[in-house]
């Protein structure tokens, strides 16, 4: 039995607002025609598939994470039939195609809440989560929502009672206790498995079980917002009835899960028995500084939570909703170079975020210019497509400013630079490939000086080396088994072909040949 697409895969989220404008919907804003535009660029680069942000109707507080029609394209990106057509473009490239799906909470435009907000007799009104005042007429527990930090609970003045929100009061929460809501939300899922994209990024997918008693969040951790404390068993029985309906359909279709619980076996529960969730975002990679203690730690506490039970990890080190990683660890481009090395030789599946693969930097946005609630719009700055003053979109101005030295550090620009970042995502992706090792072989660590990070992936024949240099120095890694006389695959400073060595370069990451490289 051959693996699953998604486990050789590397993945590419697009978040569409910011990709590229046509001229479609609202000006200064990128589409789904623009995304079909630069599908060649994601197939020479070497991607698998695309993962697209929302692009329902939705009025936009949480900009397309509110959603008021599952089952529609907000018209500032399109229509269906521009997305049918993005599909079948896609799969002609080879480029598998997952969109988002947001179950937790819709817009309070989406006119189940409508009908839920009109009455307390309303067949919707138990879709949605109400309960009376507290005893001194304040919320009804002390749940914290996670993008403004204020309660998760609005009052409705008509009604008087209170409805639950995890996020903005714009988005309030959907109660899956409810079958008619699991029925309705497998629908939407229904729509666009048969539209065939071949699966979904399940936002904070591990939300939509709750407690039913609704209790006050521990004193302890009280002030937290309540995404990163929701651990139940409930949402274990809606996962597998997800999963039940995704397999029932051909084609490997994955659910993949954005699980914001900061303890990785805690995520890994979300895996299930093979039953749950195919792949789950692990954050807390994410979340780590620069840093080789932190990154050696990670990797091992990955492996511990995810072996065992023969879950596939996946790695991002940049979203839509956090900084950049070259933004992070300190805007140096060698680092960004290195931090590609690991992203896309660790064991599992990667998931690059727009525009990782020009090194951009975060825009800078002036307080006038802000646009989210939680002030993430620095990652979400356009993407530049060529060196003229649109960069390839539509329109005088984008959306959002553009991010730092777009005028050099473009597509067109940096494809015409052999030397670029570009190129090395490129030759990574190919890398990794061609060498069973990297696709789906096995992982171990392997002893190094402080400041670096080594580690050995093997599939029969076929075993490799990477090392990471985390400091600005040089570093001796002769002791390192094997590495000093294997033949260097891809570095981030020097060329393949040569033997490695016993010093790695500052901010220098290294793919050593230690075995013979496999094929497939």
């Amino acid at each position: 039995m051959t693996d699953p697409w998604w486990k050789s895969a590397v993945a590419y989220q697009i978040y569409p607002r910011s990709f590229c404008d046509t001229g479609v919907g609202a000006e200064g804003v990128g589409d789904l025609g623009g995304i079909r535009r630069h599908l060649e660029h994601l197939a020479w680069l070497g991607v698998d598939a695309v993962w697209i942000s929302p692009f329902f109707p939705s009025p936009g507080f949480d900009y397309g994470y509110d959603v008021a029609d599952y089952c529609d394209v907000d018209p500032m990106f399109g229509d269906l039939d521009t997305f049918d057509a993005l599909v079948a473009d896609a799969h002609a490239l080879g480029i598998k195609v997952v969109i988002d799906w947001v179950p937790n909470h819709t817009s309070i435009d989406h006119p189940w809440f409508v009908a839920s907000r009109s009455s307390p007799e309303d067949p919707h009104r138990d879709w949605y989560v109400w309960r009376d005042p507290a005893a001194d007429g304040g919320p009804p527990n002390n749940w914290i929502e996670s993008l403004t930090m204020g309660p998760a609970w609005t009052f409705d003045d008509a009604s008087g009672q209170y409805y639950l929100h995890c996020f903005l009061p714009e988005q309030p929460d959907l109660n899956w206790a409810n079958p008619a809501v699991v029925s309705a939300m497998c629908d939407t899922l229904r729509f666009w498995l048969d539209r065939g994209v071949d699966g979904f990024r399940m936002d904070v997918v591990h939300l939509i079980g709750k407690d039913p008693s609704l209790a006050d969040d521990p004193a302890e951790v009280a002030g937290l917002p309540h995404v990163v404390l929701n651990d139940r068993s409930e949402t274990h029985a809606h996962l597998r009835t997800i999963r039940a309906l995704l397999d029932s359909y051909d084609g490997d279709r994955v659910s993949i899960g954005e699980v914001y619980l900061l303890d990785t076996e805690l995520v890994a529960e979300h895996y299930g028995n093979d039953d749950e969730l195919h792949m789950c975002f692990n954050f807390a990679p994410l979340h780590a500084p620069w840093d080789a203690a932190a990154w050696h730690e990670q990797i091992r506490v990955a492996a511990s939570a995810f072996d065992p039970r023969g879950a596939w990890p996946t790695w991002v080190l940049s979203n839509h909703d956090n900084p950049r990683h070259r933004s992070r660890y300190g805007g140096s481009e060698a680092r960004a170079r290195a931090a590609a090395v690991l992203l896309l030789t660790l064991r599992g599946t990667p998931f690059l975020y727009m525009g990782e693969e020009l090194g951009l930097l975060d825009a800078e946005v002036d307080p006038t210019q802000r646009r989210d609630p939680a002030g993430r719009d620095g990652c979400r700055g356009p993407i530049p497509w060529d060196g003229t003053p649109t960069h390839g979109w539509a329109g005088d101005s984008p959306w959002l400013p553009w991010p730092p030295d777009a005028a050099r550090r473009n597509v067109a620009n940096l494809r015409d630079d052999p030397t670029s970042i570009l190129h090395l995502y490129r030759r990574l992706i190919a890398i990794r490939r061609r060498t069973a090792a990297l696709v789906g072989g096995a992982s171990e660590l392997v002893d190094s000086p402080d400041g670096t990070v080594a580690f050995r992936r093997f599939d029969g024949d076929s075993s490799v080396t990477v090392l990471v240099n985390f400091l600005e120095r040089n570093v001796d890694v002769s002791s390192v088994a094997d590495v000093v006389d294997g033949t260097v695959l891809l570095s981030t400073i020097r060329p393949p072909g040569e033997p490695c060595g016993a010093v790695l370069e500052p901010d220098e990451a290294v793919i050593v040949a230690t075995g013979q490289p496999g094929g497939r």
